[in-house]
């Protein structure tokens, strides 16, 4: 949702564009006021997006958003509580072809529904939007989708695990007043991640306190991370780093997440701190890179295809990486230096004999076999 006032047109369409090129499918808007509605006019045809716009209170806004053009209508049931004008909204969607979201939210509850529940709990804010459902019923109209935010993490994920029993319709998640980073995102990640993981949820938005954008690249990547939309962007993984980590993980780490960011490559790279367990451990991604004795051991698939200086770890990863979007696994694989494997597999050897294995392989495997054989 965007953080701008929405009379400020050129200001408005800057941070839309903005969204949009870090994830957002469909941007919010507030329409407050008149000046508001006059800008949405300016802002719809020439949005990238879709664009809802956000009513509070005056019904009125509803219907002059409708005539500025946008695509969609999110509703407070807390807010537009007579249902004649709550008729008016839906008759109008009706007859442009117009869906609303029924926007129940935990902080702005109806003051009948509190007093009856006690709370702002699942089952109110459920009995919430099904009130205003038969509202949108008595004009016939259907082309809804609905949330039910509310800032408590456990209170929000029961709502809409009751609401999806409840209904048909489609359902918008997320955490409301979450807060700012980081507490904002681990609450929206825990809200939203567990709902999406359970098959609940068509739409979803992260609330923080912070730039909109940081909502866009956050929620873009919580669905490329469940699988749920096609990676746009990188997925950096990397070993937690130990006692046998033979450079500074954090940093190396740090300095190629910062380069391959900019280079916008969409395949998943590993940052792994020593050559004896990383390559094997982190075979399932696209490209990494492993340090050993002062050296770091390029892999693509598990497959270690270049031994390079320490010092040229990172600029190698991403050279490497830039080749692997343009020519595919199979070609970079094939063009792997003769004996990159064998000065791995060397290097793992050194390491174990000067560190030991952590793993204790063969010494567990041994005691199993004794005990499994009896």
């Amino acid at each position: 949702m965007t953080t701008t006032k929405t009379a400020d047109v050129d200001g408005t369409l800057a941070q839309v564009y903005a969204l949009k090129a870090n994830g957002a499918d469909i941007v919010r808007i507030t329409c407050n006021d008149a000046d508001a509605a006059q800008g949405l006019a300016e802002i719809v045809p020439r949005s990238p997006v879709p664009i809802i716009a956000d009513i509070h209170f005056n019904h009125r806004m509803a219907l002059a958003a409708l005539e500025a053009g946008v695509q969609a209508l999110r509703l407070n049931p807390g807010n537009i509580r007579d249902p004649r004008k709550i008729k008016e909204v839906a008759s109008a969607c009706k007859a442009q072809g117009i869906p609303i979201r029924i926007g129940v939210n935990g902080g702005s509850l109806d003051k009948d529904l509190l007093e009856k529940h006690g709370s702002a709990t699942p089952e109110a804010m459920v009995e919430s939007a099904l009130q205003e459902l038969r509202y949108f019923d008595d004009v016939d109209f259907h082309d809804v989708k609905i949330s039910v935010k509310h800032s408590h993490v456990p209170t929000m994920v029961d709502a809409y695990r009751l609401l999806s029993e409840t209904v048909d319709h489609p359902l918008h998640l997320g955490v409301t007043e979450a807060g700012p980073l980081p507490g904002g995102l681990i609450k929206g990640v825990a809200g939203i991640g567990t709902l999406l993981l359970e098959g609940i949820g068509d739409t979803i938005r992260f609330s923080l306190t912070a730039d909109p954008v940081e909502e866009a690249k956050t929620g873009r990547a919580l669905l490329e991370y469940l699988g749920l939309r096609e990676r746009a962007g990188l997925d950096l993984i990397a070993c937690p780093s130990c006692g046998r980590a033979e450079v500074d993980v954090i940093e190396v780490a740090s300095a190629a997440q910062a380069r391959l960011e900019e280079e916008k490559l969409p395949i998943q790279v590993a940052v792994m701190g020593c050559v004896v367990n990383g390559p094997g451990e982190a075979r399932e991604a696209d490209i990494g890179i492993a340090a050993g004795r002062e050296k770091g051991h390029l892999f693509i698939r598990g497959q270690v295809v270049r031994v390079v200086p320490e010092a040229e770890m990172v600029e190698a990863l991403v050279d490497e990486a830039r080749k692997l979007v343009d020519e595919g696994v199979e070609a970079r694989l094939a063009a792997a230096e003769a004996n990159a494997e064998e000065i791995a597999a060397a290097e793992r050897e050194q390491l174990i004999e000067l560190r030991g294995d952590a793993n204790r392989a063969e010494e567990r495997r041994a005691k199993v076999a004794e005990i499994a054989e009896g």
